[in-house]
């Protein structure tokens, strides 16, 4: 596995069973994704997206072939080194925000910390460092339901950023939000790949997300149809093209 390869994707299938029906999420994938690169991977629904997305965060198993982090088989690690994967070296952001209702905006980034024995005062400095970096310094007490959703999505990038973790996976992070705020949340995440250096993998429908990415997968009935990269894509103001993706991807 090269140097600047981070995550490595080798033949990975992955089953579901739904009744007597065995429905095929991932027909094998292989995909290598660099170091500080910003990655979309893009298709319609049920294109096994999200599927994927969970096979790099360690949060589901391949049921063949493999997915590497660097160099080493998330399948083969025992519970204890997942654990770590998902707590130290990949931060996650959802589209539903995924933020505990009775924490304030401060707790729920101190958590990822608290899950890596970060002592109190500590994780409560650095969640608030982190609250100023997304706009945040005048909500830390604020709980979920005083946010809008915009915010909400800050505060999860927040705490993503927690144990300042390699990778960021991004799972249809501007799918709940506005025009002008799904601008701004994927600006920060290209801010935080040009100037932490970090990778940015995001699964999803937003065809803004283009503007930001360096590559673009097209995952179609699980199977990659196509890679752009941002010198293949056609960008506009308002307007985002491709010369010869799939349409069905698209």
């Amino acid at each position: 596995m090269p140097d600047d390869v981070i995550v490595s994707a080798r033949g990975v299938k992955r089953r579901y069973r739904m009744g007597e029906e065995e429905v095929w999420a991932l027909a094998g994938v292989d995909l290598d994704i660099r170091r500080g690169e910003y990655l979309s991977i893009m298709g319609p629904s049920g294109s096994g997206k999200s599927t994927l997305f969970n096979m790099i965060g360690g949060l589901d198993r391949p049921t063949e072939g493999a997915v590497l982090l660097d160099g080493h088989d998330i399948r083969e690690m025992d519970v204890r080194q997942v654990a770590y994967v998902r707590c130290r070296k990949v931060g996650f952001i959802f589209q539903t925000f995924n933020l505990v209702q009775v924490m304030t905006a401060e707790q729920n980034v101190m958590l990822p910390m608290t899950f890596a024995g970060v002592e109190d005062a500590a994780a409560s400095r650095r969640a608030r460092e982190l609250l100023d970096m997304v706009g945040l310094g005048k909500r830390y007490d604020h709980r979920p339901e005083q946010l809008s959703g915009g915010q909400q999505q800050r505060v999860a990038i927040a705490r993503a950023m927690a144990n300042d973790p390699e990778i960021i996976l991004a799972d249809e992070p501007t799918g709940n939000l506005d025009l002008k705020t799904g601008e701004e949340i994927i600006r920060m995440l290209e801010r935080f790949k040009r100037e932490q250096g970090k990778t940015i993998i995001s699964a999803t429908h937003d065809h803004k997300m283009l503007a930001a990415s360096d590559r673009v997968v097209y995952l179609v009935d699980g199977k990659i149809t196509d890679i752009k990269t941002r010198d293949q894509l056609k960008i506009s103001t308002g307007v985002i093209a491709d010369r010869g993706a799939p349409s069905s991807a698209q």
